[in-house]
């Protein structure tokens, strides 16, 4: 179960600037996987300072569109908002944006668990 503080409205934020190691290599842009990851990254922000110490949030679904290209060089930034909670279960809106075109948008859905620790 999910704590009461992690509530509709939180919001995150997470940047990048592309580099080659983003790139989807066939077209030399901003890939769709590292824009997913800065999405969930910006999931991540939007709740963790509010877990218990046992707790962690691990992805599971991922419904996003990618609408525009980002080169090399390019500042990203992707943004997600709490929209919903159910139990342990975490629903967000992201977008990510490249200056002020929207190049990706959809949602994220995280669980609430119990973190292992390292090992």
């Amino acid at each position: 179960m999910a704590s009461e503080k992690i509530a509709p409205g939180l919001k995150g934020q997470r940047e990048t600037v592309v580099c080659e190691h983003h790139l989807a290599r066939h077209v030399e842009r901003y890939s769709t996987p590292a824009m997913i990851g800065l999405m969930e990254g910006a999931s991540v922000a939007a709740c963790h300072h509010l877990l218990e110490p046992n707790q962690t949030t691990v992805g599971y679904i991922v419904n996003v569109r990618h609408r525009a290209p980002a080169p090399v060089g390019a500042r990203v930034v992707a943004y997600a908002e709490l929209t919903k909670v159910e139990g342990n279960k975490l629903t967000f809106k992201v977008e990510a944006y490249h200056g002020e075109t929207r190049i990706g948008e959809g949602t994220h859905q995280r669980a609430v668990i119990l973190s292992t620790g390292s090992g």
